[in-house]
Order: C-alpha cells, then sequence, then structure tokens
C-alpha cells in the first residue's frame, strides 16, 4: 500500500486481522488527530490527515464484507474526500462526517460522546 508514511507498512492482510469495529475506531482516530489539526488552523496537515483517512477508507472499502457494507463506506468516502477538496476544511462539517463513521458499529458509536459530544461540538 502506498501514500502517506504512517501507513506505509499497512498490507491489506495485516488491516484484515482487526475487526471492523478497530477498523472504524483507527479510521476514527485519524480523523480526531485531524479535527485538532483543523481547530487549529493548520490546514495543510489536516490535508494529510484527510489523506491518511481516505487511504485507511480505502482498503477498509476493499476488504468490506457485504455489498452493503462496501456501499455505505464509498458513500462516506465521498463525504471525507469533499472535506479534502476544501481549501480550508469546516470543523462542523468535519465532525458531522467523522459521527456519522462512529455510527457504523456499537463500539465506535459508545465514542461519540467522548469525541464530540453530545451535540457533536468539541472545543
Amino acid at each position: 500500500m502506498n501514500g502517506p508514511s504512517q501507513h506505509r507498512g499497512l498490507s491489506p492482510e495485516r488491516w484484515a486481522a482487526f475487526s471492523f469495529d478497530q477498523q472504524i475506531l483507527a479510521i476514527g482516530n485519524e480523523l480526531n488527530r485531524t479535527l485538532s489539526m483543523i481547530l487549529a488552523g493548520e490546514w495543510r496537515r489536516a490535508h494529510r490527515g484527510y489523506e491518511r483517512v481516505l487511504q485507511l477508507a480505502d482498503v477498509t472499502i476493499r476488504l468490506a464484507s457485504t455489498p452493503a457494507r462496501r456501499r455505505e463506506l464509498l458513500r462516506w468516502r465521498d463525504l471525507v474526500a469533499a472535506l479534502f477538496l476544501q481549501g480550508e476544511p469546516d470543523a462542523a462539517e468535519h465532525r458531522r462526517v467523522f459521527r456519522v463513521l462512529l455510527q457504523f458499529t456499537p463500539a465506535a458509536s459508545r465514542q461519540i460522546a467522548l469525541l464530540l459530544g453530545p451535540r457533536g461540538a468539541r472545543t
């Protein structure tokens, strides 16, 4: 898998060893880091964060166990791609996309209040 150095050694085989919960939470971790960059006004670093998110989303999509899961992940990926294309990503929109990701699995959804608060806000 080519791309940002943070995930350069991540093969589809290694990623497949993680449960879907773990994959979603790992993608969420990248989104959480990216949100911090957006809040700091570090647009260039935020875009690199989105590159990492898209890279993880792509391998997750390739490994999707059902057509329905693949379809929903592809729809979600489109939301991230739209954020990536923004010159200055919008924090509120980022939070909405982050919340949608966390709703993919029960384990990940338990992190919403912790990471985004009850209304999706984080200071």
